[in-house]
């Protein structure tokens, strides 16, 4: 991603080993699996141990906080997905754009093949059950309440706080199987996990924010300049690197501390807050044809 100092970034709590055996021992009650993953880095936040812990259950990726993502770029992503055999829709838990092409989408074309022998077998009451899996902070526990209506799934900003299985029935139709988020022993892809530690996936306390927030400030320099000119009045130029760039972000917020020096922590976490939180645009971290 680029060459600012970092040391290898790898977060994984106790309480995931538990949820890989979850997802395992439970594969047989489902029907099919929704994984959701952040449209800001849909490749990156796709645990690649998915695929051997789901085995052959048919899969839908659902692309949750696409608001904050670059509209162009998420189309090419859901593009990249059904190239790959995957069906895939974009969705906003927040506002709920999106929520309700995720049910047509799982029983119309994920599992159009078992509802039409259920149909055929005079089964097309049987319940479609469906299990949500996912990495911390994707937003799974919104998009499940948002689905029900009701808050059954703890839902807070910070990644790991669901920490059990639960069952959520939609209607007589559907039910959820809602796991813990799971990311993966160890993170061979270090770009993969700074672009999780953007999104707020890994969490901060693990983290070097300063060195973060560079990092993210030189990305945004050579992919969407016009987000650091439009909001912190920064114009980057060829030579400036990630810490040239936090510095410029504190001297233009007036973020200095005794003997003129720039508080750059504070700095830093201005930035990663206002990523997250979409004030610096629509971003997306990765691109399918550079990942493919």
């Amino acid at each position: 991603m680029d060459n600012t100092d970092m040391k290898q970034i790898q977060w994984f709590p106790g309480h995931m080993a538990k949820t890989r055996r979850l997802i395992a021992a439970n594969l047989k009650l489902v029907d099919a699996v929704a994984e959701i993953v952040d449209a800001r880095a849909p490749l990156s936040s796709r645990n690649p141990e998915m695929d051997s812990m789901t085995k052959n259950k048919p899969r839908l990726v659902i692309l949750n906080k696409c608001d904050l993502a670059d509209e162009k770029a998420t189309q090419s992503w859901i593009n990249y997905f059904k190239n790959n055999g995957i069906e895939a829709v974009a969705v906003d838990c927040k506002s709920g754009r999106g929520l309700k092409n995720i049910l047509p989408a799982v029983k119309n074309k994920v599992l159009a093949e078992l509802m039409a022998k259920r149909e055929q077998n005079g089964m097309s009451g049987a319940a479609v059950r469906l299990m949500v899996v996912g990495i911390p902070n994707v937003g799974k526990s919104t998009v499940i309440n948002r689905l029900s209506g009701a808050k059954h799934a703890k839902a807070e900003d910070r990644p790991g706080v669901t920490r059990t299985k639960q069952w959520v029935k939609l209607d007589k139709s559907t039910e959820l199987l809602d796991m813990p988020g799971v990311l993966w022993p160890k993170f061979e892809d270090q770009d993969a996990a700074v672009r999780l530690a953007f999104t707020g996936a890994i969490s901060d306390d693990i983290l070097d924010i300063e060195t973060l927030a560079a990092k993210l400030l030189l990305f945004l320099a050579n992919g969407y300049p016009d987000s650091l000119k439009e909001r912190y009045k920064v114009m980057p130029e060829a030579d400036m690197s990630g810490f040239d760039l936090l510095e410029s972000v504190g001297r233009k917020r007036g973020m200095m501390i005794s003997g003129g020096e720039i508080n750059t922590e504070r700095a830093a976490i201005t930035v990663i807050d206002e990523f997250r939180s979409g004030k610096l645009g629509r971003i997306t971290l990765e691109m399918p044809q550079k990942r493919d």
